[in-house]
């Protein structure tokens, strides 16, 4: 399915009834919800259990989120989300070992409660996997001979000459899939975030997805 529109996926959240926006929200955002969890020293059930706490507080509140200068981005309101909702967890957590001696539980409590410069690395992660996820996303949709020609030369940095050669096409060709290719890539990402920038030489890691 081609992309759609910048912020087409945040703004398409609160219709509940659009499964495949919400099907693509839990595929970008579920594992870093989990990370939040496994960070502040979750089991995995534990961090599962978060993963679905998170996702009905969104549900519920989504239709509040308003990007503005004043509130910030989607992710930075869906990081609040998931440690408010972390915290709320790890309160219980100690709750449940209150007076076996055990610290830890207080400890990450204190460590957490203020600004967490977890964020950063929540925001970075998202971006990776966006990128990821679309670069997919837009292999599937793309002549494998055009996403081979765009992948050696823009992320794995050959000569576009050798790979026309190998590929027995025109050196024209190749640049024209590869500006075909990181146009897809572009609104693709621009479709599930506000303003992550295509760099594709800092996503070397892609060619393998």
């Amino acid at each position: 399915m081609e992309p759609e529109t910048r912020e087409s996926l945040i703004a398409r959240l609160p219709d509940h009834t659009d499964r495949a926006a919400w099907y693509e929200f839990v595929e970008l955002y579920e594992p870093l919800i989990y990370g939040i969890g496994r960070r502040h020293g979750m089991q995995p059930a534990d961090a599962g259990d978060l993963v679905q706490d998170v996702l009905v507080a969104v549900a519920n509140s989504i239709e509040k989120f308003e990007p503005d200068s004043q509130r910030g981005r989607f992710r930075s309101w869906l990081f609040r989300v998931a440690r408010n909702q972390s915290l709320l967890r790890l309160r219980k957590l100690k709750h449940h070992v209150a007076g076996t001696g055990d610290s830890e539980v207080g400890r990450m409590l204190s460590n957490h409660a203020n600004n967490d410069p977890a964020e950063t690395e929540f925001d970075a992660a998202f971006r990776r996997r966006a990128f990821r996820w679309a670069a997919r996303r837009v292999r599937e949709n793309v002549n494998p001979k055009t996403w081979e020609a765009f992948s050696r030369t823009a992320i794995g940095g050959e000569s576009t000459q050798q790979v026309a050669k190998e590929l027995n096409i025109e050196v024209g060709a190749v640049y024209l899939s590869r500006s075909r290719v990181m146009a897809k890539l572009k609104r693709a990402v621009e479709n599930v975030s506000e303003e992550i920038s295509i760099a594709v030489a800092d996503q070397s890691e892609t060619h393998h997805a």
